[in-house]
């Protein structure tokens, strides 16, 4: 397993992209030398950041978002009350310190002379209108449920505000690190309501402009195409430093590091496991590798048959060797899954071993389930390389057993619609967990209230896990907890409502032109200390 958080360094000698104008300029300062005694130029202030990304956001309003794209742009516009650093630790941002004043309520100190991009002050009384649009039954925010223990948000002072929940919540702080839970300019959210009331869908207004307290400011966006951020000179703490960030949508893998190695793009993400190799001997990038906690998972639609069957979910998860997948298709970046929990997520247990491998067992369990003589179906996939690959070992791993599989790719947007609306029956999907607690994944992957969008796309159904879950999150022994979540993961093995495959590492290709770009355990690209050399 590779570790956490390294760059793989170039075997050849750094040197200046050709393409002043894509890389900020050229550096007038004079070199100076490393501790090594090579040349190394000091970072300049300014130019233009671009960044080359697989799939475009699929919304650019952070509260009703529930994808990785849209949240890795947005991380750099908009804040909420706490953040996590690069040691993955819960840190103050718009909140300068809390602390729980009884089992029930948290109180939350708020930092001073903070304005929106729009001018708008932020203040006690707009942490409580952001709460209410994320929870209000109008507005149908997908991840809604992560603040549904919260039963009053009051405002003390201008800058003190009251969190309290309907029962004690251990949870709470790693939930508003959460990007749904973000602060949005005030004026914005009485305009995007005014749009509802003229008939417009929730949030539609503020896609169209996203106003938060961040270091970059919303530019434009031209779907499919690109995202421009820019530099928010007002900000309330040390600012970015670049002049602005574009994000444009390259979804040819070989294009994305043909940009990297030509200057037209400094940082691309997701780099191909088998393009490693060559970036680093291109003398012109680097490949950042960071561990992250989500899970690549196939899922079934426990709704439809024959997958309403578990012998059935049980068989096809012994016909996929995850290992097999681990290495064959990540060059072994990452870790193979053996259940849906990434070790670095609270509530993690390797009590209860995976399904194990196994062709005559799967075998043994579609002549159970009357299938000894195989089935049609279908597995879903959007434009993921690794994704695409995993489908097609799966349809050859399901040929052993007489099942024929048709896999259909299709455009994220829409993939993202119709897994909602449950009209799949296998697909191949990811969730990352920037909370870090087994309660948001768990509950948001197999909690029966979360069918569709919220994020139980397999619509299972199991009231035995929806009591755990509910009695864990009310848990505050944390003891209690890890005992109550690994029942969860026994139940979730046993049962198998998806295939749960390998737990992601986050590969970026970094043009040797900038320093102090990372990206966190969620896939969020945090660009505020990226400087061109």
């Amino acid at each position: 397993m590779h570790n956490k958080k390294f760059l793989v360094t170039a075997l050849f000698a750094i040197f200046a992209l050709v393409l002043a104008a894509c890389s900020g300029g050229s550096d007038d300062k004079p070199a100076k030398e490393n501790e090594e005694g090579q040349e190394q130029s000091e970072g300049k202030e300014g130019g233009d950041l671009v960044v080359a990304v697989l799939s475009d956001a699929a919304t650019l309003d952070p509260q009703t978002a529930t994808d990785v794209p849209t949240a890795a742009v947005l991380v750099n516009v908009v804040e909420g009350l706490v953040t996590k650093d690069e040691n993955d630790e819960i840190v103050p941002a718009l909140a300068k310190s809390w602390e729980n004043i009884d089992d029930l309520t948290w109180e939350f100190k708020l930092q001073e002379g903070v304005k929106f991009h729009d001018g708008e002050d932020f203040t006690a009384e707009v942490v409580k209108k952001n709460f209410e649009r994320i929870l209000d039954p109008e507005v149908a925010a997908p991840r809604a449920f992560l603040f549904e223990v919260i039963e009053e948000v009051k405002v003390i002072d201008d800058h003190t505000v009251q969190i309290i929940t309907e029962y004690p919540f251990a949870p709470l702080l790693a939930h508003l690190n959460h990007p749904v839970g973000v602060m949005l300019s005030p004026a914005l959210i009485e305009a995007d309501y005014e749009g509802m009331k003229a008939g417009r869908q929730p949030g539609a207004v503020v896609a169209e402009g996203p106003i938060g307290t961040g270091m970059f400011k919303f530019k434009s966006w031209n779907p499919d195409d690109a995202i421009v951020l820019e530099r928010n000179d007002d900000y309330w703490q040390e600012g970015a430093n670049v002049d602005t960030i574009t994000f444009k949508v390259v979804p040819e893998s070989g294009t994305r590091v043909a940009e990297l190695e030509t200057g037209y793009a400094h940082l691309i993400e997701p780099v191909q496991p088998s393009e490693v190799t060559g970036i680093e001997t291109s003398g012109k990038g680097t490949v950042d590798v960071t561990d992250g906690n989500s899970l690549s998972y196939v899922a079934f639609n426990t709704e439809k048959a024959p997958f309403d069957n578990p012998k059935v979910r049980q068989a096809i998860s012994m016909l996929i060797n995850t290992d097999e997948i681990l290495t064959g298709i990540y060059d072994d970046y990452g870790q193979a899954a053996k259940g849906p929990l990434a070790p670095s997520v609270f509530g993690y247990s390797d009590k209860y071993p995976p399904l194990a491998h196994d062709i005559e067992k799967a075998k043994q369990l579609l002549e159970e389930a009357g299938l000894g003589d195989g089935f049609k179906t279908s597995i879903w996939t959007n434009d993921n390389p690794q994704r695409i690959e995993t489908a097609v070992l799966l349809q050859q791993k399901l040929k052993e057993v007489n099942v024929d599989v048709e896999i259909e790719q299709m455009e994220w947007g829409t993939y993202l619609d119709k897994t909602a609306n449950g009209e799949h029956e296998m697909f191949i999907l990811g969730l990352s967990n920037p909370v870090g607690d087994a309660d948001y994944f768990l509950t948001q992957l197999f909690h029966s209230k979360n069918k569709g969008a919220s994020g139980n796309r397999s619509f299972y159904d199991n009231p035995e896990v929806d009591r755990l879950l509910d009695e864990a999150r009310q848990e505050i022994d944390e003891a209690k907890r890890i005992e109550l979540y690994e029942e969860v993961q026994k139940v979730l093995i046993e049962d198998a409502p998806m295939v749960y495959v390998y737990h992601q590492a986050y590969l970026t290709g970094v043009s040797n032109d900038i320093d102090g770009y990372w990206i966190n355990s969620s896939g969020h690209y945090m660009l505020k200390d990226v400087k061109f050399k």
